[in-house]
């Protein structure tokens, strides 16, 4: 089996182009930015978005035919790793969480009536969205737990819940919704669950506030929702499917954080070096110190597997392979070794980076974020233990459960 991730030459065409985009417009125009202008941040924002249409760096990820790039997901891995070398990058390009997993969701799941209603303006950038899975009162990593009810009345359903950190809720035009409707399915079954397209804002969907974490009020809402109807046309994807569609969506966009993740990774580790080519303590560069080399060659290894992983996974997804185990697997160890990295950066800093004056005491609290969302690590770990366990009871190697790879 051959595997080669060189970019066909069209595809480094692109990469050089986002990258000189984001470095030389992107960047710069933030950088002038008043702090605390709300009015010039949006603005500005508009503009490098439409730039990014003028220039054919919109949509990467979505195929031709509905205005994107039409790129694979190992190509879409080069992009996002461009784009994140700024946080606003992906947003700039309209490939940015949560809109870009449920572009993904309505162009599977929609009916031609909901692409043309939901999708279609969600692609040109002219409305934003959420997905509301999540519950205060059960755990978050199973779906299945879901207390969010829908109940049928007519040619409507009537749904009543709680919902919390859904992410873009106060800006979204609408939401993807799960809730249980089948009631004679069993707690845990997968068969449950709905997925509804609610429009907001709604009377039923009441924003209760937005929940302040590590790093400030940050977009992440609790909404309490009661008696919020909807037409039957708002199912998507079919009655029974929610759990389905969920993880549909949730697969390629975990890949879509780690993409994202590594720039910043590789951003700390630039930062690492950098300082330590020059800072002089005790007679020497920190550069030039054993336990400084050893934090650098630790983090350049771990960021190398996590590209060599993520570039993998990918490439299973373009294939049509089974793609799981090695996304989990990816989401896992990218999610910790930002955290690892991030941290060795600040260290080597000091006390600068500790403080606000440096991007990396930012970074540091997203990167607790990321070993969480999207599945905590030890749900990770549990399904990655329990396929292997599957791969050696049915052919006596465990081969199948390590990347299926030819060593």
């Amino acid at each position: 089996m051959a595997i080669d991730f060189t970019l066909a030459p069209e595809h480094e065409e692109i990469r050089k182009r986002v990258r000189a985009f984001i470095q030389g417009t992107v960047i710069p125009a933030m950088d002038e930015v008043p702090e605390g202008d709300r009015e010039a941040y949006l603005r500005t924002i508009f503009h490098l978005r439409s730039l990014a249409k003028e220039q054919g760096l919109w949509l990467p990820h979505m195929p031709k035919e509905w205005g994107g790039m039409g790129l694979g997901h190992v190509e879409l891995a080069m992009v996002q790793s461009e784009a994140a070398k700024t946080r606003i990058g992906p947003w700039v390009l309209n490939c940015q969480a949560p809109d870009e997993g449920n572009m993904h969701t309505l162009l599977h799941w929609g009916n031609d009536e909901q692409k043309e209603k939901y999708l279609r303006p969600l692609l040109e950038g002219r409305v934003m969205s959420c997905f509301a899975m999540t519950e205060p009162e059960v755990a978050g990593s199973d779906p299945t737990l879901i207390r969010t009810e829908a109940v049928q009345d007519g040619d409507e359903w009537v749904i009543n819940g709680h919902k919390w950190f859904i992410s873009n809720a106060r800006r979204a035009n609408f939401a993807i919704l799960i809730a249980r409707t089948e009631k004679d399915v069993p707690e845990g079954s997968r068969g449950a669950n709905t997925a509804f397209i609610i429009d907001l804002p709604n009377p039923g969907w009441q924003d209760v506030r937005e929940i302040e974490t590590m790093h400030g009020s940050t977009g992440h809402s609790e909404i309490v929702i009661k008696d919020l109807r909807v037409p039957s046309s708002a199912v998507l994807g079919g009655r029974g499917n929610g759990h389905r569609l969920g993880q549909y969506r949730l697969g390629p966009a975990r890949l879509a954080h780690c993409m994202r993740w590594i720039s910043q990774a590789e951003t700390a580790l630039d930062m690492m070096v950098d300082r330590a080519l020059n800072r002089y303590s005790h007679g020497s560069l920190l550069a030039e110190k054993q336990g400084i080399q050893w934090m650098i060659a630790d983090s350049a290894m771990e960021l190398y597997q996590c590209k060599l992983m993520v570039l993998h996974a990918a490439s299973k997804i373009d294939k049509g392979e089974d793609f799981r185990t090695e996304v989990s697997m990816a989401k896992h160890f990218v999610a910790g070794s930002l955290n690892r990295i991030v941290d060795r950066a600040i260290q080597v800093h000091g006390a600068l980076g500790y403080s606000t004056d440096t991007p990396l005491a930012q970074m540091f609290q997203h990167a607790r974020w990321a070993r969480f969302a999207d599945g905590a690590d030890e749900i990770h770990q549990m399904r990655i233990a329990e396929r292997t366990i599957a791969a050696y009871q049915a052919t006596g190697s465990t081969s199948a459960a390590t990347g299926g790879l030819p060593l």
